[in-house]
């Protein structure tokens, strides 16, 4: 069966910055998550935490625009919003670990259909462990967003019943964002809320290494003219 052609990264960030609500505290993890603060509507006041020291982080940041003192927990440098603070680590966790943030947005490795998240550590023998401030992100945010491919490199599934990858948190994943679906972890496992246009039942099965729960039709996710996705 040949692979449909999916979202890129940064279609998976736009899409996922579309369903934050209005007025909500966000943190960004490294890697794709990290792309979210660059898509995030002008018609939302959305406030973004980054676990090394900022509240009110703005997006990315190019020209004369770059600080190198400045940077996000990928290390890229970042602009301010107005009336943003800069924190030592110490604050910038208690907000982690303190149930602060309403939305923590992390990559992941392997997501189990319990919600279990995987994201710090491969069983590849040249893996260099990451966990940062992951684990805190996971069991202190309200709920937990996952930006990632949906199979990997060799096309093996992701989202799995269990699993294989040390755990960062157990049943702490709330939604996913794939290049192929957006999945909700529910209480009969992963709900698919949403498809990519070309992505039809069979395959996303097929992809997809749990079983996958049809409550009704999900959405369909198309691309503008310009690129842009949205559901319908």
């Amino acid at each position: 069966m040949q692979r449909p052609t999916g979202l890129t990264r940064q279609q998976v960030a736009q899409l996922l910055a579309g369903d934050i609500p209005d007025g909500s505290i966000v943190n960004l993890g490294i890697g794709m998550p990290t792309l979210v603060g660059d898509y995030l509507p002008s018609d939302k006041d959305i406030l973004l935490h980054s676990e090394n020291g900022i509240l009110g982080m703005g997006p990315a940041a190019s020209g004369e625009d770059v600080d190198t003192d400045l940077i996000n927990a990928s290390r890229q440098p970042v602009t301010l919003r107005e009336g943003a603070s800069i924190t030592e680590h110490t604050v910038s966790f208690a907000m982690m670990r303190g149930g602060h943030l309403d939305y923590a947005v992390l990559g992941a490795f392997q997501v189990s259909e319990r919600g279990d998240l995987a994201n710090w550590k491969t069983d590849a023998a040249d893996a260099i462990p990451a966990v940062g401030g992951a684990m805190d992100l996971a069991v202190g945010a309200r709920q937990v967003l996952v930006t990632m491919e949906h199979c990997g490199r060799d096309g093996s599934p992701k989202l799995l019943g269990q699993c294989t990858y040390p755990l960062t948190g157990k049943g702490v994943v709330t939604r996913i964002y794939t290049d192929l679906a957006v999945i909700d972890v529910a209480p009969e496992g992963f709900r698919v809320h949403a498809m990519t246009s070309g992505v039809d039942e069979a395959f996303l099965r097929s992809a997809t290494g749990a079983p996958l729960h049809f409550r009704e039709a999900p959405r369909r996710i198309v691309l503008d003219a310009g690129g842009t996705p949205r559901y319908v």
